[in-house]
């Protein structure tokens, strides 16, 4: 455990965590120390405190202290749906008043620490650790550190187009991302994955004329059928009337052309509905800032490309 800024639930089960809060000692030095740490919510009660499982002790995180918020007005949600699942504190406060041992939780504590040591020192171009917490239509959820969540839009997520972040995500995945666009007052992170999942040239070098290999329809229009090769990779297939997006297909690769980024394809069968399927990164794992990304090739007159200087 370092500094405690990483995505909630990364902490609980690790020894470390477990030592700091499976007994009075522990409980105490982590008081001391300032760690934080995670135990799981058992319960929230009408005034939004939550209850944490802590052994002997009864953990409790009153309701003020559930969200950081800088500010804004906190959703029910936000803390209900946190029952059932670990959370992140500091421990404030132990006492044994009547006999119930009691510690004193701040999870808004913990979450404002992230947001001043870690998330505030954030940059355009930075490769971050992150996790899925949900998805919608326009995009993805992500916690970024202790709770704190950081929108990645739907257009980001690659440059293959999916009309839900569901087709490519799911809740609970661990994402490597970059930091998109940042905002203060409040602060704000928007994240993009799709400058990680490599270049043109990088996905099409996994395919050639001649193979036929299995592709998601991701979209159905008059003039053809676009399939996803790969996240970042796509073709173009004549039309058909018995396909629609989400399907998964069996495609015959006619040909790539490098000069004007195109893979044509015929679809040779159809399997049924595909899942989202792991996440590729061709960026290596020590990277942790990029600057610039040009997925196009040197050949193509269309430049697409994302700078984050």
């Amino acid at each position: 455990m370092t500094n405690g800024f990483v995505p909630e639930g990364s902490l609980f089960g690790t020894a470390e965590n477990t030592e700091l809060t499976g007994s009075e000692a522990g409980l105490r030095l982590a008081r001391q120390s300032e760690r934080i740490v995670e135990g799981v919510a058992v319960s929230c009660g009408r005034d939004l405190d939550l209850h944490v499982d802590l052994g002997a002790y009864d953990g409790v995180i009153p309701g003020e202290e559930t969200v950081y918020t800088d500010g804004g007005p906190v959703k029910d949600i936000a803390v209900i749906s946190r029952v059932g699942k670990p959370v992140c504190f500091v421990v404030k406060e132990l006492t044994g008043e009547g006999g119930v041992k009691t510690a004193v939780l701040s999870r808004a504590q913990a979450q404002k620490r992230c947001a001043d040591g870690y998330l505030s020192y954030l940059r355009r171009g930075d490769v971050i650790d992150c996790r899925v917490t949900h998805t919608e239509r326009f995009g993805a959820f992500a916690d970024v550190g202790c709770g704190i969540s950081a929108l990645l839009p739907v257009d980001r997520i690659s440059v293959s187009r999916i009309s839900h972040a569901s087709d490519r995500l799911r809740a609970g995945e661990d994402l490597r991302c970059v930091v998109y666009r940042t905002e203060h007052d409040p602060l704000r992170l928007f994240l993009s994955l799709r400058e990680l999942l490599g270049t043109w040239e990088e996905n099409a070098a996994a395919f050639s004329p001649g193979q036929t290999v299995i592709g998601i329809v991701r979209g159905v229009e008059p003039y053809g059928v676009f399939i996803e090769l790969a996240p970042n990779l796509s073709g173009l297939s004549e039309y058909r009337s018995d396909v629609e997006p989400g399907d998964e297909v069996a495609v015959y690769i006619k040909s790539i052309d490098r000069t004007k980024m195109k893979v044509k394809l015929v679809i040779v069968g159809v399997r049924g509905k595909a899942g989202p399927a792991p996440v590729k990164y061709h960026v290596p794992e020590n990277v942790n800032h990029i600057y610039s990304f040009i997925y196009s090739t040197p050949e193509c007159p269309k430049l697409v490309r994302t700078d984050f200087t």
